[in-house]
């Protein structure tokens, strides 16, 4: 398994609604995706920030998401260019 950690640094600008509403609409795009155990967004207003974190089964599919027309999407969704890390997951605990 592998983690990404999708981080939008915003300024003055920061909108906690609208980071909302593009959660809530992405939401389906992401349910059923193959390879993808799970996505979270969140939001820090605090620091002025969202981060969209992933779980993916591998790290091949999680580095064949990430295009460069996946990132030209979401900073055009998010109006602020994220930054991306990857990292290995030595567990994972599921409650659900």
């Amino acid at each position: 398994m592998i983690g990404v950690i999708v981080t939008f640094r915003f300024g003055d600008d920061f909108d906690e609604q609208a980071i909302r509403k593009i959660a809530d609409a992405a939401r389906a795009m992401f349910e059923g995706m193959p390879g993808l155990r799970s996505k979270t967004f969140t939001f820090n207003p605090a620091k002025r920030e969202a981060v969209n974190f992933y779980v993916w089964d591998s790290e091949d599919a999680a580095r064949a998401f990430f295009t460069d027309q996946v990132l030209d999407l979401v900073t055009g969704l998010y109006g602020v260019r994220p930054t991306i890390e990857f990292v290995q997951i030595a567990t994972l605990v599921e409650n659900t």
